[in-house]
């Protein structure tokens, strides 16, 4: 995933904003002793860790405020006629300290938060939120660009520039800049509403998950589970004072790892209704008020930009364009979807009887009962593969491995490199030639204080403009072993390593001048198209044999193992689409809610939209539910998970391309950096995948690769 927070670079909607008012008293800040005051003399720029505390965060976010918002004024009140470069150049410029921290401080709040940092996150989101609004409602600024604008053709700017004056121009136009002073009021207010409830969402849904993590005291009751899923539980509950107790942790996704595992059905069911239940239990933690406001406020500022609904106004800039493309194309999936699960379910339940269980499958039951089927079918379970992914081998000798064989690219640990945390580890990217290209954070275990999920963004960002290399990070929430144990992945995490490395090579990659435009700041639907891509390189045959040892004897994978993972493959395919496109559509239900539409009953609306867009099956869950979605309520996905499917058919498009050029060659790996992994959003997002493929984009290749494509029609 790649978060689509409010990134501080020039242009409005990339822009963490500042406030007007200094609303924290930084008088007797020492700002010239602060971390964030002026850029770090790290190797390329990389935040100093080691130096900043809790208390440099608020200081500098209002002092980078203040600062960039001197900047916006100065631009917008120059006397001298409008121009690229004393706008839009200049625009791009600004904000650099503000940048600064905004960068390190979404990292530790999303990875490595604690109490302080969460109330810093509450206090400025409003603020932040307001200082979007002072940009996108400064009426000279607009002025001067709607001046370039207009005059776009005429001036002599090459195509990167021109398309930086029709992306700021359009993110301005979305932001409200043409909207009455009356309704700019107004959704000024929203804006600020929206802001400190996403904020909050968040924040419960941290507290949540963590407060709903499953205790046991019976060892007995997680008969199953393996000796280092048994340690992790153990220190899990140390770590809580909860000596001589077992801690299941939550991940964010509706279904939870233990549960293939687990033998009791009673656990089993209660570690999967802990997950389902998490921000619903009517506490300070309980998020469902808090979206139902939240989608009530994204219709009405949609209905203020003259859009029906929140989704047509996000998919105005996207490849899809509106809602009704993006749910025709996911509807398309369903019967197919629903069928194969169906089919699945019944060869589930077959095994229940047989083993006279005496009860219908139910989603607690899945996945214990799949791993049955899958054994029985392909003679293969999830403990035969684990000990050949061995983190730290998938890692440098597969995800690091493909990178080399595609694109020539080397890389060095580093350890003099600060970091936010003692598990995370650095790297310095090294491009074909010898020069040094970027740095590459990776934290991979699951804490309490980090957020759920694995995401990719950037410290830095590249742009010739500013003289930077970008600096990016991968975030994972893969369990952490006792001490001395190995770190073992199910091929689902090695996959997840590959899926986010993808977007580490999009901003790895990056080229381009200006910051607005660099490495993954592209549209939602298609920003998850170069990571859902390096995913098929962890089947690569050449890469798979690369990684995938024995983690005591070094021994590869056995063949006659590989070819069951082969054939195991698209197993439990109908399973895991419909999970993926029930979440998917249930975001769009939310997000094409009209303004005029009552307060809505979060409970009875999913149960609703599921059943509507027949995806309510008992047994398959959706991937997330709505009070725990953070996707929609927190990562700036809203109206936009369908881009998840979207994106794999791209991904799987080009990755037939590759198969027909003679896959996995440097010269197919050179030619999609020159014309998609470098090119940030320097150009029409759809234009450019032609350009590269030569054709539109097949779903054909999805639906082959999903084991959807000859699954029969629903009922």
């Amino acid at each position: 995933m790649f978060p689509l927070r409010t990134l501080v670079i020039a242009t409005t909607m990339s822009l963490a904003a500042f406030s007007t008012q200094a609303a924290v008293n930084i008088a007797g800040a020492d700002l010239g002793s602060n971390p964030f005051y002026a850029a770090s003399t790290l190797p390329f720029q990389a935040p100093p860790f080691d130096k900043i505390s809790d208390g440099d965060y608020q200081p500098a976010i209002e002092e980078g405020m203040r600062q960039h918002l001197a900047e916006i004024e100065k631009i917008a009140n120059n006397p001298a006629a409008p121009t690229f470069e004393n706008t839009f150049v200049a625009m791009e410029k600004s904000g650099a300290m503000l940048n600064r921290v905004m960068a390190a401080f979404d990292t530790v709040t999303g990875a490595n938060t604690d109490d302080t940092l969460q109330k810093i996150q509450e206090q400025e989101a409003p603020r932040l939120s307001a200082h979007r609004d002072a940009i996108s409602f400064n009426d000279k600024l607009f002025h001067r660009i709607e001046t370039v604008y207009n005059q776009r053709d005429t001036l002599e700017l090459d195509p990167e520039s021109k398309r930086l004056v029709e992306v700021v121009y359009r993110d301005f136009v979305h932001a409200g800049a043409k909207l009455s002073d009356a309704d700019k009021a107004k959704l000024k207010a929203l804006n600020k509403e929206e802001s400190t409830l996403s904020t909050a969402f968040t924040n419960k849904l941290l507290a949540a998950t963590k407060a709903a993590a499953l205790v046991v005291d019976d060892k007995s009751k997680l008969a199953g589970l393996s000796d280092a899923e048994l340690a992790a539980a153990t220190a899990a509950a140390k770590d809580r004072k909860l000596d001589g107790k077992y801690v299941l942790t939550l991940q964010n996704t509706t279904q939870q790892p233990e549960l293939q595992d687990l033998n009791d059905r009673a656990t089993r069911e209660a570690l999967f209704k802990a997950s389902w239940n998490r921000a619903e239990q009517g506490d300070a933690n309980d998020t469902r008020k808090t979206i139902e406001r939240l989608a009530q406020i994204r219709a009405e500022q949609a209905r203020l930009l003259g859009f029906k609904n929140y989704a047509a106004w996000k998919l105005d800039d996207q490849m899809a364009k509106t809602p009704e493309t993006a749910i025709a194309f996911m509807q398309r999936l369903v019967p197919a979807a629903t069928a194969r699960a169906e089919t699945e379910a019944k060869d589930i339940q077959a095994v229940i009887d047989q083993q006279h269980g005496g009860f219908k499958v139910a989603p607690w039951d899945w996945n214990f009962y799949a791993e049955q089927v899958r054994k029985a079918k392909y003679d293969l379970d999830e403990s035969q593969i684990k000990p050949y992914f061995e983190l730290d081998n998938v890692l440098e000798n597969g995800v690091f491995y493909a990178a080399n064989q595609l694109y020539g690219l080397t890389f060095k640990e580093r350890h003099d490199i600060p970091v936010w945390q003692p598990d995370v580890r650095v790297f310095e990217v090294f491009d074909q030639d010898g020069s040094s290209l970027a740095l590459f954070y990776c934290d991979y275990f699951k804490r309490d204080n980090k957020n759920g999920g694995a995401w990719m963004d950037n410290l830095v960002t590249q742009s010739k403009l500013l003289g930077t290399k970008p600096v990016i990070y991968n975030v994972g929430n893969f369990s952490k072993p006792a001490a001395g144990q190995p770190a073992l992945l199910s091929f689902d995490d090695v996959i997840t390593m590959f899926h986010e490395f993808g977007h580490a090579l999009h901003g790895i990659f990056a080229d381009e001048q200006y910051p607005t435009l660099s490495g993954t700041n592209t549209a939602r639907d298609f920003v998850e198209f170069p990571s859902q891509f390096n995913e098929h390189w962890a089947t690569n045959p050449k890469v798979f044999a690369h990684y995938a040892k024995h983690y005591k004897t070094g021994a590869p994978m056995p063949q006659p193992l590989v070819d069951k993972m082969k054939k195991a493959g698209k197993f439990n395919s109908g399973y895991n689409m419909t999970e993926l496109v029930s979440a998917a559509l249930l975001d769009m239900n939310w997000h094409t809610l009209p303004a005029s539409a009552p307060l809505q009953d979060a409970d009875a609306f999913e149960a609703a939209a599921l059943k509507k867009d027949k995806t309510d099956l008992s047994y398959v869950p959706p991937r997330y539910r709505s009070s725990y979605f953070q996707h929609i309520w927190g990562n700036g996905y809203a109206a936009g998970y369908y881009a998840y499917l979207w994106t794999e058919m791209l991904a799987d498009d080009a990755f037939v391309a590759f198969k027909d050029h003679g896959g996995m060659t440097r010269a197919n790996g050179d030619r999609f950096r020159k014309i998609v992994l470098s090119r940030g959003n320097t150009e029409d997002l759809a234009t450019m995948y032609r350009n590269w493929r030569g054709q539109e984009p097949q779903i054909e290749p999805m639906l082959e690769n999903r084991g959807l494509k000859d699954a029969p029609a629903a009922k």
